[in-house]
């Protein structure tokens, strides 16, 4: 295999349109804009949501709702995703991105809920999160477990 060989993947490569180059291209005269009108003049076209000066859509429909502009988010982690951890294991946020339980960038505050599959039994755990609801706090120290506010 020679540098010259090499090529790249059949389709991933797609030629440019070259607009307006005679009729023969199937793209000359007009290249493609069909003719006359706003869509077709140079810088041409609508914004988006624009109805052609009828009141558009999202400022005819009420609003509703407010969001915090200092919202605190939290990933949240069921105690069934902590099932598997074997006992004496110290539950972290970073041990909880390695394992894939959680993505990195959620891991600035970390939130345990209580819900437990039936029949899984959570192990004696250390678990250091930022939050805990009241049934994982009691779920885990029912286990022996211990819980500690990061």
């Amino acid at each position: 295999m020679n540098l010259s060989d090499l090529r790249p993947a059949p389709g991933s490569r797609r030629r440019r349109k070259r607009l307006g180059r005679g009729i023969g291209s199937g793209l000359g005269k007009t290249s493609g804009k069909g003719h006359k009108g706003q869509k077709a003049r140079s810088g041409g076209g609508v914004r988006p949501g624009f109805e052609g000066g009828q009141m558009p859509l999202v400022r005819r429909i009420p609003k509703q709702g407010f969001t915090p502009p200092r919202r605190r988010r939290f990933a949240e982690v069921n105690l069934e995703a902590l099932a598997h951890f074997e006992a004496g294991t110290v539950v972290t946020p970073d041990l909880l991105v390695s394992e894939g339980i959680i993505h990195g960038a959620e891991a600035r505050r970390v939130k345990i809920l209580g819900r437990l599959d039936e029949g899984s039994a959570l192990a004696a755990l250390t678990v250091r999160a930022h939050a805990f609801s009241r049934a994982a706090r009691a779920a885990i120290e029912g286990a022996g477990g211990s819980v500690e506010v990061v």
